[in-house]
């Protein structure tokens, strides 16, 4: 009925206690039509997409395979993309949606991208997000690292993420009212590119999805 259902991606929390209860080396979670993967360091830590799409892209720049950059989202973690900017490795978001990653990829000719969701597109082996092939990918990173899932993690230093609903009525549109894009440029400047703020309307309700770095 719901094979999404208290396991897989969505719901770590069995893959965690069991890799703990096992003395595992990691976890690996697949969502249940398999283009989703998140998975679970030693310590019972949950590993997003972000930081599994930086370990793939540091491995595959320094096997000089990575074919131009990468494409994240607009909720990927600024941590993302100022740590591919170390890597001299470039960086552009598309809009939330793996299928809009993939156009993006498309349109640059370039091979990985994905969401912190866990859809990660690696693109010079299938055409479409596979959850099997990018956990491979990232088992092949660490071996060639010499690298448990924990440490290897340590490298990219994600921001804090705090994500809000605020729920709005009547027929004006918040994203343009005034007081809000000023409220927004204020902490964006005072934030002097070191954070984001992100604002979208959700698709189904009235609300507004505020999100700050």
């Amino acid at each position: 009925l719901n094979i999404n259902k208290d396991c897989g991606s969505t719901h770590l929390e069995g893959l965690q206690q069991a890799v703990l209860d096992q003395h595992a080396d990691l976890g690996i979670a697949f969502d249940g039509d398999g283009d989703r993967v998140l998975m679970v360091d030693h310590t019972g830590a949950a590993v997003d997409g972000d930081e599994l799409l930086y370990l793939i892209a540091r491995d595959l720049k320094r096997r000089g395979r990575l074919e131009g950059g990468v494409v994240g989202t607009l909720m990927s973690n600024l941590g993302l993309e100022l740590g591919l900017a170390e890597l001299g490795i470039p960086f552009v978001r598309a809009k939330v949606g793996d299928r809009y990653v993939m156009a993006e990829l498309l349109e640059r000719n370039w091979v990985l991208g994905g969401e912190n969701s866990g859809h990660v597109v690696c693109c010079q082996y299938p055409t479409t997000g596979d959850a099997t092939i990018a956990a491979l990918q990232v088992l092949i990173a660490l071996r060639n690292a010499g690298q448990t899932l924990a440490q290897a993690r340590m490298a990219l230093r994600k921001c804090p993420q705090v994500l809000i609903n605020v729920r709005f009525g009547g027929g004006q549109d918040p994203l343009e009212n005034p007081r809000v894009k000023q409220a927004s440029a204020e902490v964006t400047e005072k934030m002097a590119g070191k954070g984001r703020v992100l604002l979208r309307k959700s698709g189904t309700e009235p609300l507004l999805r505020v999100m700050v770095e």
